[in-house]
């Protein structure tokens, strides 16, 4: 993993990613040359880089750009019909479909949300209950030596320095699943700042993308934020273990976010929209700010070919492109989400008849 990501490193979030040109071109033989265009989610840059890649090397008749602009950005992409699929680490909701033409949106992979800083003086994971979390990102816990963090961190000698808290300054679906634990674990927080894409923070400096988020951290000692995991291991920034319902400091990684995904499935059943964010005691093993990320896709769109090489891709990402995510810090999408996926992505037509 570390070599893609040596090879590729992330780009800007304005910056347009282009794979694979157009194949045969002199030829009037073959498949149409098609071009597919998304935005969105920072999150799932990572993973999106590496699906188009893989996927354009066996359609070389396909093009795919992604912007990585946030999935507030995305979501405004889609709405305005400038893109033909966007992503979002939260679902949309039903008012907000009510605003929209008519769009499928799926999961399409989960990660964790991974809490990230500068404190060269630990040797050893920093370790962050919701109690801590809530009070640094409300402003009240000031210093890295107040007594909270350090009753979690028995026996470790914490600095006397500020805590600077960095945040998304853009929509976020990254924000939206942070906020949206914050506020299941802090009747405070909820009360004071609620959850959603973007919210009013307490306290600290915004950062344009996840990209701008670990720039901020890495730059200033002191320093705490929350990121997409590869974005920390790609500027080398340590990540929290954080306390979950069952008492236990659970790293972010792909395992435990799995086990949040099995703890929400019989309710993911019903509605994949159902946020995974601090699981119940009984999943002791489980990342408690981990998500679902959503391609939200027009139901109808121009162009046969292009709309049959959209269905392509998206067919390719819930199916083969699972496997892939799961090298990348990603959770595979378990069986019952991957059948919703496949029954959503039916729906899809061009110029209003159905694709084969």
């Amino acid at each position: 993993m570390r070599n893609f990501f040596v090879k590729h490193k992330l780009a800007a979030a304005a910056v347009t990613l282009t794979l694979i040109g157009f194949a045969g071109c002199n030829s009037n033989s073959g498949p149409e040359n098609v071009m597919l265009s998304g935005a969105g989610s920072t999150f799932v840059y990572p993973v999106m880089t590496r699906w188009i890649q893989d996927f354009s090397k066996v359609h070389t008749n396909v093009q795919i750009n992604y912007q990585s602009i946030g999935s507030g950005g995305g979501i405004q992409q889609v709405k305005a019909g400038t893109v033909d699929f966007g992503a979002s680490d939260a679902a949309l909701s039903d008012d907000q479909l009510k605003e929209m033409k008519p769009v499928i949106q799926i999961p399409e992979s989960a990660g964790p949300v991974c809490i990230t800083y500068n404190l060269p003086e630990l040797k050893e994971p920093l370790q962050l209950s919701p109690e801590a979390l809530a009070g640094i990102f409300l402003g009240t816990i000031k210093n890295w030596h107040d007594p909270i963090i350090a009753k979690d961190n028995p026996g470790v000698h914490l600095p006397k320095e500020n805590v600077l808290v960095s945040h998304r300054a853009d929509g976020s679906g990254t924000t939206n699943i942070f906020t949206t634990y914050l506020a299941a674990v802090s009747p405070e927080w909820q009360s004071k700042v609620g959850k959603g894409n973007s919210v009013s923070w307490p306290v600290g400096i915004g950062g344009k993308g996840s990209e701008g988020v670990t720039g901020n951290i890495r730059n200033s000692p002191g320093a705490i934020g929350y990121v997409e995991l590869t974005y920390a291991e790609q500027n080398h920034l340590p990540v929290a273990k954080i306390k979950n319902q069952a008492g236990q400091y659970v790293s972010a990684t792909a395992a435990a976010t799995t086990s949040a995904i099995n703890a929400f499935s019989s309710q993911l059943a019903q509605d994949p929209r159902t946020p995974i964010v601090n699981p119940p005691a009984s999943a002791a093993d489980a990342y408690p700010i981990s998500g679902l990320t959503f391609l939200i896709i027009p139901k109808d769109g121009p162009g046969k070919a292009k709309r049959a090489a959209l269905k392509s891709f998206v067919q390719y990402i819930i199916t083969d492109g699972q496997a892939t995510a799961g090298t990348l810090n990603y959770a595979p999408l378990p069986d019952g989400v991957k059948q919703y996926d496949q029954q959503q992505l039916q729906q899809l037509t061009a110029d209003g008849q159905p694709l084969q």
